[in-house]
């Protein structure tokens, strides 16, 4: 005889990360009942011993001490750091190729007909390393931390307002695409993570150079020069790439939902705060 649970308590064993397609030799409804009880009060027990450690010892938030990890480690490779609008122009993402009729347009949180919510850093940065160029002899490294938001799907790997970290070297001594790989270890070791670089394609880069931890996309990065130079009145070769620190942390953490480590209501560390 085959016991499953009910709808109701598939939900609340999802809530609280009880694998709820786990095998249990049940034979009849009390059992269940019975099983589902005990499932439930142990994790609850578990949460409320977890939120009382971290009232007694405070600490910074796991997304924040990672990105002063991560951050600390390319000011330690000679990059700098910048800081740039949330809001951005429409111009400034029909110079990255997104009009009206480009996929990522209906992802945007558009605040009016000029204005958005910024869907990645790069328009930004652009800006910033052409005009830095200009007091520089030699190669331009800078990155940014900050936060991007897209109407995302409802996956267990996305987020609609997420952190990203985006690194770019104009004009390198070396190679563009030997740079890239540089650049990558740099942030991949620091996060403690091993990884595969693959090739793919982008709807706004055409061709990148992807991070995989896992079968886990964490990272996507590109060199120049590209199409998208022009526009920006980039001249100079370039490596860039950009990191989603929540993949990142959800994946140093071993939790199986990037909304356990992001910016949240319900859950703190991994633990849901309406136990």
């Amino acid at each position: 005889m085959t016991i499953e649970w009910t709808a109701s308590q598939k939900q609340r064993l999802k809530e609280l990360g009880i694998p709820s397609d786990e095998e249990y030799d049940l034979n009849s409804d009390e059992e269940r009942e019975a099983l589902f009880s005990r499932l439930v009060t142990q994790r609850q027990s578990e949460g409320r011993k977890a939120i009382r450690h971290m009232l007694e010892k405070p600490e910074r938030h796991p997304l924040v001490q990672l990105e002063e990890c991560l951050s600390q480690a390319l000011v330690n490779d000679g990059f700098i750091e910048v800081r740039t609008p949330t809001i951005i122009s429409r111009s400034a993402l029909e110079k990255m190729g997104i009009g009206r009729d480009h996929p990522l347009h209906e992802q945007v949180f558009w605040l009016d007909d000029k204005r958005c919510m910024r869907p990645m850093l790069a328009p930004n940065l652009y800006y910033s390393m052409r005009h830095l160029k200009r007091s520089s002899r030699g190669p331009v490294r800078l990155f940014e931390v900050g936060t991007c938001y897209r109407k995302e799907s409802r996956g267990s790997n996305h987020l609609e307002e997420f952190t990203m970290l985006n690194l770019v070297e104009l004009d390198p001594v070396n190679d563009p695409n030997s740079q890239l790989e540089r650049h990558i270890a740099t942030v991949m070791t620091a996060a403690g993570l091993d990884y595969e670089l693959c090739t793919c394609t982008s709807d706004v880069y055409v061709q990148t150079t992807d991070v995989e931890v896992g079968g886990v996309e964490v990272a996507s990065g590109a060199v120049g020069p590209h199409k998208l130079d022009p526009a920006h009145g980039i001249k100079d070769p370039w490596a860039g790439v950009g990191f989603g620190l929540e993949r990142l942390l959800m994946l140093m953490r071993g939790e199986d939902n990037v909304k356990k480590v992001g910016r949240s209501l319900i859950y703190l560390r991994g633990v849901r705060l309406d136990i």
